[in-house]
């Protein structure tokens, strides 16, 4: 008897946040190794778990634009690294650029000079962190659906939430506009590339995005967006007193526990400030007079997703760090550590344990 993820329908579909939760889980992994090995076994997971759960959704494709995202950013951290130089010394010399002489003020910093091996290895390894916490992020915009993430928030959040989800579902539209533009010009055999193809498409998809928001605003009022409850005055003050109040001891205690010498107080002062942002908001959510139709329900195969990414990225954040960081000077190959190797493994359990989007047959 082989067990299988049932498919995907509107009754039990996922919880969005579930999907935030094991992405930033694979986001913390990925900040805590700059092992190209372990980055390179990150992103293979969340490819993998992208392409086995993503939908046909408009925000499911724009996994793609943030790998090229992450790829950009590998090569301009390269660049930099060529052209501003690197606090790294280095004894392999590859080539010595031309080095513009700068004024007394700015010591410590050159433009050109000697590049070496230790440096371009330092800044691959710095940039393809980067790429792999964009590409972990770029994961959850695929796989998470921005409208049931909405309906999540809390009630203090929703004015922002409605914000950030027409902000997020702004770009996928306007890039499928482009596509179906393209196609037709392309099928009525008109150019698609130049200038003037360019501002021939421009017009189209502008008036596209321009009715589109009028309708979204429509829709927002019939709804009664922006309405909101009496509250209180002194309740207004504790909300505000215990929110404000919680978000800096969790950057306090953030700061904590990136020192050195605040392992003793960081831990602390995250529970109390996260204890007092979740009073407030809590709180907060009584001025909003919104219902909710069908909420979607934190079941076990969202627990078993979340799970997973929590699992990944706690772990590998207790490892020892050196054996999550491989040496530049003396330069020498990464070897990948086979625990920590492990332990992203787990991130696959969406793979299997979500459930699954219909097939093009089923659909059809």
């Amino acid at each position: 008897m082989t067990l299988r993820a049932p498919a995907a329908h509107r009754s039990n579909a996922l919880h969005a946040g579930a999907w935030w939760l094991w992405a930033l889980g694979l986001a913390a992994a990925a900040s805590r190794t700059t092992n190209p090995l372990l980055l390179g076994l990150l992103v293979g997971v969340a490819g993998y778990v992208v392409a086995a759960r993503r939908t046909d959704a408009p925000w499911a494709r724009s996994y793609g634009a943030f790998l090229k995202l992450g790829l950009a950013v590998l090569v301009i951290r390269l660049v930099f690294s060529l052209v501003l130089g690197s606090p790294i010394p280095g004894t392999r010399v590859l080539v010595t650029l031309p080095e513009a002489p700068l004024p007394g003020w700015a010591q410590g910093i050159r433009i050109g000079g000697r590049v070496s091996a230790e440096q371009l290895v330092f800044a691959l390894y710095d940039g393809a962190k980067l790429a792999t916490l964009l590409i972990c992020v770029g994961a959850a915009n695929a796989l998470a659906n921005p409208a049931r993430l909405l309906k999540s928030l809390p009630g203090a959040l929703y004015e922002v939430g409605v914000a950030v989800v027409v902000a997020m579902t702004f770009a996928p539209h306007l890039v499928a506009d482009v596509v179906r533009l393209r196609t037709a010009r392309r099928l009525r055999g008109r150019p698609t590339g130049g200038v003037r193809a360019v501002l021939q498409i421009g017009l189209p998809v502008l008036e596209g995005a321009l009715e589109r928001s009028i309708a979204v605003a429509a829709s927002m009022d019939a709804r009664g967006y922006g309405r909101t409850a009496r509250v209180p005055r002194a309740v207004r003050r504790v909300t505000a007193v215990l929110t404000l109040g919680g978000l800096l001891g969790v950057c306090v205690g953030l700061y904590g526990l990136l020192s050195a010498d605040g392992g003793s107080y960081g831990p602390p002062f995250v529970a109390a400030g996260l204890l007092a942002a979740l009073a407030g908001l809590r709180l907060g959510g009584r001025r909003s007079v919104r219902t909710r139709y069908r909420p979607d329900r934190w079941g076990v195969r969202a627990w078993l997703v979340a799970g997973s990414g929590a699992a990944v990225g706690g772990l590998m954040a207790v490892w020892d760090p050196a054996a999550l960081h491989p040496g530049v000077v003396p330069l020498q190959a990464p070897a990948l550590p086979v625990w920590p190797a492990l332990i992203i493994l787990l991130g696959l359990v969406p793979a299997f344990a979500a459930p699954a989007p219909p097939s093009k047959e089923e659909s059809s």
